[in-house]
């Protein structure tokens, strides 16, 4: 283990010296205007996130260490004018040892689309559209942006749909968002995935399984309804894009109070009497965030707490996902230190998921710091996560390269 861990800060070594000259007059990217006024426009923006990954317990066979390309990603939004945009992002995730392919042909390499939509903006504050997108329901975390998050990754749970109604945390629907005053909101009609992740058949007497649509079909289970609203108390936030920023690093003052939902119709199935039978999948959060200045000298401090109810139909679990209850919060405090140069972050995390299904709780916690050479545009993560469900527990040590431009 000595020499994993001397691996590892010998690769935080390298990427600080590599990665230390970024500039922190990022200025919005690379953005091409078609006329003076800048309402006609092309915005590209493209972020690279690189894992050296330290586990304790592996099979015998398995190293403890391997590398990882978490996510590789570009994203263009662009509009005619003031009245319409239209947004596409594609990538991939999570490219290691196991999901490389020989030629670049497999299913883990290939490059898709996660969002592709079209919006029409009806006033100011108010606009509908259409398409692969992610306005989603719930809380702040199923909205999250992996741009600037403050820990290493999103809580996993958050992503409450994750492959069970939706493409990678997207719908296929039509969406309409805006604001009244300080109240944000954000409501979506969608088309819930056929064929997701849960592929299991419902049995006599068991649990649900979430394959409500491809079990019973469109007509029962189609569609999906999500909704979330949130109240900005002070600093108003932008909801331009649907992507929740996770640290302002103190660059606004934000506390915001947020409701959201996620609700489809049979989207489960559970068996009774050798009838097949749906059942209502509903998920419900409430949450608060607050991000803030310290002083003048450059502290911040960035807080997030949300409890959640999920019902995935009767005594569901599956992977991480289960009928239950779920608390998450972290804290995090960026020191004292001039903006133009190298910031530090620790923070802290914890999520704990109930399940009717079993009596253990699912524990998961994170400690780490973030050491930020340009903002979020250039930064270093190292993290510490323990995780413990019955009688699994699992240690990972990661640390994570970030570019974005």
């Amino acid at each position: 283990m000595r020499n994993k861990l001397t691996l590892l800060f010998a690769f935080f070594m390298v990427m600080q010296y590599a990665f230390s000259q970024g500039s922190p007059d990022y200025n919005g990217g690379l953005k091409v205007k078609f006329d003076e006024e800048g309402k006609k426009y092309l915005r590209i923006l493209s972020w690279a996130q690189v894992q050296g990954i330290y586990t304790d317990e592996v099979p015998d066979e398995s190293s403890h260490f391997n590398f990882n390309l978490r996510r590789a990603r570009v994203l263009m939004f662009a509009q005619i004018n003031e009245k319409f945009l239209i947004l596409t992002h594609f990538g991939l995730n999570s490219l290691n040892s196991n999901s490389l392919s020989p030629t670049g042909k497999g299913e883990g390499s290939q490059v898709f689309f996660h969002d592709v939509w079209a919006q029409y903006n009806l006033s100011k504050n108010h606009s509908v559209g259409g398409g692969l997108h992610y306005f989603n329901g719930i809380s702040r975390l199923n909205n999250q942006s992996t741009l600037n998050m403050m820990t290493l990754d999103n809580n996993r749970q958050s992503w409450a749909t994750i492959g069970l109604s939706d493409q990678f945390a997207r719908h296929v629907g039509v969406f309409g968002k805006g604001s009244f005053g300080k109240l944000q909101y954000r409501l979506a009609i969608n088309d819930a995935i056929t064929n997701g992740l849960d592929t299991r058949e419902p049995v006599e007497g068991g649990s649900a399984v979430y394959g409500g649509k491809r079990v019973l079909g469109s007509k029962d289970a189609g569609m999906a309804y999500a909704g979330y609203f949130d109240f900005n108390i002070l600093d108003q936030e932008s909801n331009f894009l649907p992507y929740k920023v996770g640290s302002y690093l103190g660059g606004k003052r934000v506390f915001n109070i947020g409701a959201g939902f996620f609700y489809h119709p049979s989207g489960s199935v559970i068996m009774d009497n050798m009838e097949l039978k749906g059942e209502d999948v509903s998920i419900f959060a409430v949450d608060a965030f607050y991000d803030s200045p310290l002083g003048d000298k450059g502290a911040a401090i960035t807080a997030y707490a949300t409890f959640q109810t999920n019902n995935y139909g009767k005594d569901y679990l599956f992977s991480a996902y289960g009928t239950g209850s779920m608390v998450y919060g972290h804290v995090g405090y960026v020191f004292n230190g001039d903006k133009t140069k190298t910031r530090f972050q620790p923070y802290v995390s914890f999520a704990s998921n109930s399940y009717d299904a079993v009596d253990d709780n699912r524990n998961i916690f994170g400690i780490g710091a973030n050491a930020y050479f340009s903002g979020h545009n250039s930064k270093l993560t190292l993290e510490y996560q323990n995780q413990k469900f019955g009688d699994s527990k699992q240690g990972t040590v990661t640390l994570q390269a970030m570019i974005y431009l």
